[in-house]
C-alpha cells in the first residue's frame, strides 16, 4: 500500500523539527517564498530564485549576552565576549544544523540549499546569497523592524537565523503583522545614526530604512579603536529583546 504524500510530508516535517531541536533551534519555521521571488531573485540570483520554500531556525542569544551592549562605552571584553559566541559559536552551531536539515530534506527525495550564516558575497553591497530574515518573516516567526532586523514577540531580534532553500512542499506559516508601532528606541540608539525610523515596506529597499555604509564605518571605527566590529546597540535597547519569560515550544 502506497503512502499517501500528505502523510510522507508531514512525517518530513516532524523529522526536521527534530533536528532543529536537538541541535540548540528555539524557532522552526516553513516560508512560502512565491511572494519574494523578484527580491531573491535580485538579490542572489537565479539558483535561489529557483526554490519555492525555506525552512527556517533561530537560536536566541542570551539575555545576559546583549544588554550590556546598551552601555554607550561598552567594555571591550563585554565586545570581544559578544562578538566570539555570536559569530564563532552560535553561527557554526546554524550551519550544522542547516545542513544536516539539508541532508535530511535530500534524503526525502526533495532539493535542498543550506545557506551559511552571516556570509556576504562580494560585489553585492553588504548582503549575502539569501536573507534569513526574509525566510523567518515570511515564515510567521516575527517582522521586520525598523532597525532592519527581524523582531520576534519573544526575543526580539535576539535571535541569529539559519535557512535551507528547498523544494519540499512543507505546510508554511503566514508572515507576522509589525510590532513596532511607534518605537523609535533603535533610531536613538544608533550611534552611526544609520537607521531611518521608517516602518518595513515590501516595496522599498533597505537604503529606505537603513544606511548600511554608515552602520559599516561606524563598525569599521569600533574595530580600531576597541579591536572587534562588533556595536549591537539595535539588539540591545529594543524592548522585545529585555523580556525575560518562559519560553513555549517550538
Amino acid at each position: 500500500m502506497k503512502v499517501p504524500v500528505e502523510q510522507n510530508i508531514m512525517e518530513l516535517l516532524a523529522k526536521l523539527k527534530g533536528i532543529a531541536q536537538n541541535g540548540g533551534a528555539g524557532y522552526f519555521g516553513v516560508a512560502d517564498l512565491a511572494p519574494a521571488t523578484g527580491f531573491i531573485r535580485e538579490q542572489g540570483g537565479d539558483i535561489p530564485a529557483s526554490f519555492p520554500a525555506a525552512v527556517s531556525v533561530g537560536i536566541a542569544m542570551p539575555v545576559g549576552l546583549v544588554e550590556m551592549l546598551a552601555v554607550a562605552e561598552t567594555d571591550p571584553g563585554v565586545l570581544v565576549t559578544y562578538d566570539r559566541y555570536v559569530y564563532h559559536v552560535c553561527n557554526l552551531m546554524l550551519d550544522q544544523l542547516t545542513f544536516n536539515l539539508a541532508r535530511e530534506i535530500e534524503g526525502a527525495g526533495y532539493r535542498a540549499m543550506p545557506v551559511a550564516a552571516s556570509l556576504r558575497v562580494p560585489g553585492r553591497h553588504f548582503a549575502g546569497v539569501f536573507s534569513h530574515k526574509l525566510a523567518a518573516h515570511l515564515s510567521g516567526m516575527g517582522w521586520i523592524g525598523k532597525s532592519c532586523l527581524l523582531i520576534t514577540p519573544r526575543d526580539g531580534p535576539r535571535v541569529r537565523w539559519g535557512t535551507v532553500l528547498t523544494d519540499a512542499p512543507l505546510p508554511a506559516g503566514k508572515p507576522m503583522e509589525k510590532g513596532c508601532r511607534g518605537c523609535a528606541k533603535c533610531v536613538e540608539a544608533c550611534p552611526a545614526g544609520a537607521i531611518k525610523g521608517r516602518d518595513f515596506n515590501p516595496a522599498e529597499p533597505r537604503s529606505a530604512r537603513l544606511d548600511v555604509e554608515k552602520c559599516e564605518e561606524y563598525r569599521n571605527y569600533v574595530a580600531v579603536n576597541k579591536g572587534v566590529r562588533t556595536c549591537g546597540k539595535c539588539l540591545a535597547v529594543c524592548p522585545y529583546s529585555n523580556r525575560r519569560t518562559v519560553k513555549a515550544p517550538v
